[in-house]
C-alpha cells in the first residue's frame, strides 16, 4: 500500500466519522466506504480509528450492544443512550462537565476528562410506548 492510498483511506475515515451524529461502529464505517474504497480492509478502519482516538481527532462514547461507538465532535459534551433503540444522542452544552471539573479540583484531583452518559429511553422511543 502506499502512502497516498492510505493517506486517501485515512482522510475518507475520519471524515465519514466527523459527518455523522450517528455516533457510528467501526464496522459501520468500514460498510459505508467499502463501495468509494473497495480495497479498503476492516483492520485498516480499526486501526486509523485507533490511531485518532490516540490524537484526539475522536471520542470513544462507549460500548453500546457490543460494539464500541465514536464521536467525532471532540469539544466536551454529554450523551444520550436510548436503553430501548440504542440509539447514541449529543447533550447540548457542558455546563454539567463544567460543574463536575470545578467540583474534582476543588478536592484536590488533577482532571484530565469528564465524560457524562445519561441512559434511558429517548422521546422518540417513550411517545411509541405511550401509542
Amino acid at each position: 500500500m502506499t502512502t497516498r492510498n492510505y493517506s486517501k483511506k485515512r482522510e475518507a475515515i475520519l471524515h465519514k466519522i466527523r459527518s455523522t451524529t450517528s455516533h457510528p461502529t467501526a464496522e459501520w464505517v468500514y460498510h459505508e466506504l467499502k463501495g468509494e474504497i473497495p480495497d479498503l480492509s476492516l483492520a485498516t478502519v480499526y486501526r486509523n480509528i485507533r490511531l485518532f482516538k490516540e490524537a484526539g481527532d475522536i471520542v470513544s462514547v462507549g460500548t453500546v450492544d457490543g460494539q464500541e461507538r465514536f464521536d467525532g465532535m471532540v469539544t466536551p459534551h454529554g450523551h444520550f443512550i436510548c436503553t430501548d433503540c440504542l440509539a447514541v444522542i449529543d447533550l447540548a452544552g457542558d455546563s454539567e462537565h463544567g460543574e463536575v471539573w470545578d467540583q474534582l479540583k476543588e478536592q484536590g484531583f488533577q482532571v484530565n476528562r469528564v465524560d457524562l452518559v445519561a441512559y434511558g429511553t429517548c422521546e422518540k422511543c417513550s411517545k411509541a410506548q405511550v401509542e
